[in-house]
């Protein structure tokens, strides 16, 4: 059953964030957002407080924990700034994720240490220009030539798709629509007729670089794939089960970080004669917003339970995901509803979480196909 206390290790980690968070985070936001700096050099300071590799068994390097504490590290992250938790989940649960769930001995053992501590930035490319939600439709093809595959073609809104130093790739090794029919490939940076492409100008998250990736006859080993030739598409709904869950936390900790800025302001702003909490149409909008929060949380932390105990976490992995990402999107509104004015300019942090929380809604699965998952499992 769930345990609601936060566990030790949750509260170290909660505490060792905000430390850090205040020093090397918050001073440094503002300037990253403004001038969509991704700050490769942070991670590499994430991965030596061990959250680079949060579930990554320790005998690869990385901190062994469970998915309580993945998904308060998130949380606490997204708290102070949402771009640098979503790297920080897009790194953790799909490249990371995909090599520790699907890898050989042989391939963990060569890329979870450096990804467990961040020496390698991980990108996880299942997206395709023409292909969002339709990832069975995929352009890009890998051929096999003797050992090789040879892939072509192009993933974009990658996290890290030009940072990155290795990257998950799926890419078609069979028919088109043939969910059988793709191959997941880890692919190394510097790999010839690899590289990163153009890089999104977003209306949010802009501190996490989201880019395109390139392929032009790269020449990939057959050792290189991962589980079995066909299995890649296939995998990756597994993964996205598990990174459905990081993205409900990433949401989780924007609804927070807009819902405390949001109490803290309403006591100190004052109108006739009295701090704005007093009046009824303020204190409402903060009751709704903190039961939203709590419901969020009682689902991110309930999926996290079930994926902890190996149970299927696909409809309580979409729930989450759905209802808590909806509910950033509203908190982070009725935020910037009661700073008025100043919600309204980058003086305040309020405005940001409102521009960062729409990602939520959309990646890794829209809200709508969350519904279309939901649906499927209510009904089975």
């Amino acid at each position: 059953m769930l345990n609601f206390e936060l566990n030790e290790n949750q509260r170290m980690i909660a505490d060792m964030v905000r430390d850090f968070g205040a020093k090397e985070i918050t001073p440094f936001r503002k300037e990253w957002d403004d001038k969509q700096i991704f700050p490769k050099y942070l991670f590499k300071k994430l991965g030596e407080l061990g959250l680079m590799g949060v579930l990554v068994p320790s005998e690869y390097g990385g901190s062994g924990f469970g998915y309580m504490e993945y998904v308060t590290a998130i949380a606490e992250v997204s708290k102070l700034d949402p771009a640098i938790g979503l790297s920080l989940a897009a790194h953790n649960s799909l490249c990371t994720g995909h090599i520790m769930t699907f890898g050989t001995e042989e391939q963990k053992q060569k890329y979870l240490p450096k990804l467990a501590t961040c020496e390698w930035l991980g990108a996880w490319g299942l997206t395709e220009p023409n292909t969002g939600s339709d990832a069975a439709n995929m352009k890009t093809v890998a051929q096999k030539e003797g050992e090789y595959f040879i892939i072509n073609g192009a993933k974009n809104f990658i996290t890290h798709g030009y940072s990155g130093d290795v990257a998950v790739v799926i890419a078609r090794t069979g028919e088109v629509g043939d969910s059988h029919g793709m191959t997941a490939f880890i692919v190394e940076k510097g790999t010839p007729g690899f590289k990163g492409g153009r890089k999104e100008d977003k209306l949010g998250m802009r501190a996490s670089e989201t880019a395109e990736m390139i392929f032009e006859d790269c020449k990939v080993h057959e050792s290189q794939v991962l589980g079995n030739v066909g299995e890649g598409f296939i995998q990756s709904m597994k993964v996205l089960d598990g990174g459905r869950i990081s993205i409900a936390a990433l949401s989780l900790g924007i609804a927070e970080g807009a819902f405390e800025a949001s109490v803290q302001y309403s006591k100190e702003r004052h109108q006739f004669n009295q701090p704005i909490s007093r009046f009824q149409g303020i204190s409402f909008k903060l009751a709704d917003m903190a039961t939203q929060i709590e419901a969020s949380k009682l689902l991110v932390f309930k999926a996290a339970d079930l994926k902890n105990r190996g149970e299927k976490v696909t409809l309580a992995g979409a729930q989450a995901k759905y209802y808590a990402s909806e509910v950033a999107v509203s908190v982070s509104n009725e935020a910037v509803q009661i700073f008025g004015g100043y919600g309204f300019t980058k003086d305040y942090p309020v405005e940001k979480f409102y521009r960062d929380s729409k990602l939520c809604t959309i990646g890794e699965g829209t809200s709508e196909i969350q519904k279309i998952v939901i649906a499927r499992e209510v009904l089975r």
